[in-house]
């Protein structure tokens, strides 16, 4: 493969308003770090755990105990795996396995770096992430109707949770955008070199 990264278009399965993300990232990204590039951009707080799964494979964090046949280590596999050996183009990633947030990310276009670029990239995002621990798809959807409507009898037990404002269509991209930088940032980083004493 001569391409070096993909666009990846990242939505949230199942909820309203609709939240998308579009990405770039280097194909040899490892899975662990794509994880860390989802939860960036989405907004999530990586206080969960993942599993990304192509086919009948997943990936995220093995169990230590090795209790159950659980995921591979996605630290030891690369988004080239999925394109090239698998022949995918797209994929899913569960987030919070209590809440049960899927995505589905799908391998928009595969191209060469921009010049001066660093990667990964955040292109693209609508929609406000839901905030974590709301109960998955349909915890947050009674989330919304609840703090919209004064009448219900949630009202005032769940605004008080989330905030009056809580606006599912404002996004912050700034902060979102500095998230996937940060990263970026912190990949590309160079090895210090020691100087000979």
């Amino acid at each position: 493969m001569t391409a070096s990264i993909a666009r990846l278009k990242i939505t949230l399965d199942d909820v309203a308003p609709k939240v998308l993300r579009r990405v770039e990232v280097p194909v040899l990204l490892r899975l662990d770090r794509l994880h860390l590039v989802i939860q960036a951009a989405m907004g999530w707080t990586d206080s969960h755990l993942y599993e990304i799964r192509a086919r009948d494979v997943g990936w995220g964090e093995p169990d230590p105990d090795e209790r159950y046949d659980g995921p591979l280590e996605a630290r030891k596999a690369k988004l080239l795996d999925l394109i090239e050996d698998m022949g995918l183009k797209s994929f899913r990633y569960l987030y919070d396995f209590g809440d049960g947030w899927e995505h589905t990310v799908k391998i928009e276009r595969l191209g060469d770096p921009a010049p001066e670029a660093v990667y990964p990239m955040l292109l693209h995002a609508e929609g406000r992430c839901p905030p974590e621990d709301s109960g998955g798809p349909w915890g947050y959807a009674e989330l919304l109707k609840a703090v919209a409507d004064p009448e219900h009898e949630r009202h005032a037990e769940l605004s008080e949770w989330i905030g009056e404002d809580f606006d599912p269509n404002a996004i912050d991209v700034e902060a979102l955008t500095l998230s996937v930088e940060h990263l970026a940032k912190q990949w590309s980083r160079k090895p210090a070199v020691r100087r000979k004493a």
